[in-house]
Order: C-alpha cells, then structure tokens, then sequence
C-alpha cells in the first residue's frame, strides 16, 4: 500500500506495512487508561532514509521494532543526533489535532545545522505525523490532560569511523501514550540549583535538542534527587551566575508589577511552550522581558517581593509552578508554597487551546487526521 505526498519531490510516496501483530483494541484500552509516559509505544513507526546522493528517499510506515546498525554506525560513536518532542490531542468531537507542529519542524532544521545533519523540510515533518496517526490514531487517548507523544528522530547511520558528517541518515517518528503530567492536581517542584556542572557552554549545543545535552545533566539530575527535589536548575558556564534552564524545561519568574521574564542566552534550547505561553502573557498587555538573569536577581527579588512567581514549561507537563530552589549554602522560596495565580491562569489557557476548549487565535493548532 502506498500513499501519495504532496511533498516537493514528486516520487515521494509512503509504503504502509501494517503490524500483524499489532496491539488488540482491550489491550490498546487498558493501557490507555494509565498510559504513564514513555512506558508503551504504538503498533507503527515512521522511517525516511538520507543519504549524501539520493537525498531523502523510501519514506514508509512500519511495525515498531528494533532498529539494526552496524557497529560502526556513526551515532554510537560520535553522538550524531538529534530529535523533538510534540503531543497529538483527541478534541471533543473526537478529532486529533498539535500544536505548533511547524515550530518544531523549524526547531529540528536548526538543531540539525548545528549537528551537522541534513535539513528535513518543514512538509516532510509535518506529513510524517500525519502519516503515524493515520495508521495509529485509535492510540490518542480521551482522558482529560491525556495525550498522544510524538518523538521524531534523527541520527547517523554511516558505518564510518573516521570524523566527519556522515553520509547516510536515518529519521524516524515513533509514539508513546502519555497520562497527565499532573494526576493528582498541579503542584510546586523543588529545585536543585547545581554548581557544579554546566549543561551547555559557550558556543557548544546547547541550543540543539541532541541527546548528550540530556546525557551531561543526568549526573546534575541524580544530584537533584538526592536533595529531595525534582528537578535541576543550571547556570552559564562562563561566570556561573545566569539562569539557563533546567534539565529539560525552560524558566519564567513573575515580578510583582506583572512582568515575565526569562533568561536569553545562545545556549538556551528555545522553547516553543515557553515561547506560546510569553505570547499569551503579551496578549494579556503584559511585559515581557528575554535578557540574562542572575540567581541573585531571583534569591533578592523573591526576599523584597519583587518576584512573586516562577514556573517552569515545556512540552512534557506545560507549565510547572515552581516552590523552592535548594542551592548548598541557601534556598529561594518555599517548598510548601502555592501555585502563582498568573501561572495557573496562563496554563489553562495554554491546554484549553491545545484541547480545543477555547478558540485558537494565533491558528497555532493543526489537525492531523484530516
């Protein structure tokens, strides 16, 4: 079975082979209702080739499975790789809609410059999504909060040991059930603020969703939890004085005047749940300021009442109130303090878009199953 792209390179077609062993309808429905996240993954998934000559080529739907590589294949020993992280939301009336999805399409074009990994155009990406759903799309779920995880990923696959660009790539899209973030209410997390390590430094990748970025914070993420807190906090390599972000979520404070600012650094991953939920807050009349920001701004702002606020956001759980940062010799906040109105307030209006239970003023939502 084949199906026709309406992509720039006329030949392009889809090959679907569907999984004969694929997931029965009660097994589908008793993992969804407690999907976890990351835990299951659905019955197809997308694989394109690239190689340096023919360009992209054999785009098709398969069976999820393993994928074979050579020993040699470069990713295993130069870490070429990047990939994106985007949800596919069941609305009322049934329909299977994302947000933003041309954002993260822009997103991995630049992650993929900086990698040195060639450019998937914007309607390859686009038309990848849409190409899973339609063969796994009774995999979204209805729950409230609930959502279908998308994880489109590049890499490497030159068997090669010699130190350039490899020659040959792989991408692939692959989809994992995801329950809320949330199942219990939204509540603060506690902070690690870590001195010790760097997530990105100057001039290096940080600003690229690759996978050793989240590979070098894991020993900072270990760190965290055995402080009690949920998450870890970096700062620049350089002075070691500015907010970057956390190990996988950008970060916003709330001064007492209503303006939102948030750390600007080329070695930030530019958010785009960060970069939607500034535009609601701007929609608002709110001033938002992108600039560096010190730990002193937060720990001396929070102590006079200037601060009032800090949330974390990202794909995953969206917006994430933040209660206290724990640091060796000194904390901010409090861990039993309540969400900030602002940031509960921006967070429903940010999922009632992306639920199609409020209109979608800046046409954000794109529907997939159509």
């Amino acid at each position: 079975m084949t199906i026709s792209l309406p992509l720039a390179q006329k030949d392009l077609t889809f090959a679907v082979t569907r999984n004969e062993s694929a997931v029965s309808d009660a097994d589908r429905a008793a993992i969804l209702a407690n999907p976890g996240f990351g835990k299951t993954f659905t019955d197809h998934m997308v694989d394109v080739c690239w190689s340096e000559h023919g360009g992209w080529h054999r785009p098709r739907v398969q069976p999820y499975g393993p994928i074979a590589l050579d020993p040699a294949a470069s990713v295993l020993h130069y870490g070429q790789e990047i990939f994106e992280g985007l949800k596919a939301y069941r609305h009322a009336d049934g329909s299977i809609w994302s947000f933003r999805p041309d954002a993260n399409a822009r997103r991995m074009q630049a992650s993929a410059r900086r990698m040195a990994l060639p450019e998937l155009p914007e309607e390859y990406f686009i038309e990848s999504l849409r190409q899973l759903v339609a063969v796994d799309g009774d995999w979204v779920p209805t729950a409230p909060e609930t959502s279908l995880y998308l994880r489109p990923f590049m890499f490497a696959k030159e068997a090669f040991l010699g130190v350039r660009p490899a020659h040959k790539v792989a991408y692939y899209v692959i989809a994992s059930p995801a329950g809320a973030y949330f199942p219990g209410g939204v509540s603060p997390v506690s902070i690690w603020l870590s001195t010790e390590y760097s997530r990105a430094g100057k001039g290096g990748t940080g600003a690229a969703k690759t996978g050793g970025n989240y590979a070098a914070s894991l020993v900072a993420q270990a760190e965290a939890a055995e402080h009690g807190c949920q998450q870890v906090l970096f700062l620049d390599s350089v002075e070691g004085r500015y907010l970057e972000e956390l190990g996988g979520m950008n970060i916003v404070l709330v001064k007492r005047d209503g303006t939102l600012v948030t750390p600007q650094s080329a070695s930030i991953l530019p958010g785009i749940t960060r970069d939607s939920v500034l535009h609601l807050a701007e929609d608002r009349g709110h001033t938002v300021e992108r600039r560096q920001v010190s730990i002193d701004e937060w720990r001396e702002g929070v102590a006079n009442g200037d601060i009032v606020e800090a949330f974390a956001c990202g794909t995953a759980a969206v917006i994430t109130p933040i209660g206290m940062i724990s640091a060796r010799d000194f904390t901010i906040g409090s861990a039993d303090a309540e969400p900030g109105e602002l940031t509960m307030s921006l967070r429903e209006e940010l999922t009632d878009i992306q639920y199609g239970r409020r209109p979608d003023p800046h046409d954000w939502m794109l529907r997939l199953d159509a």
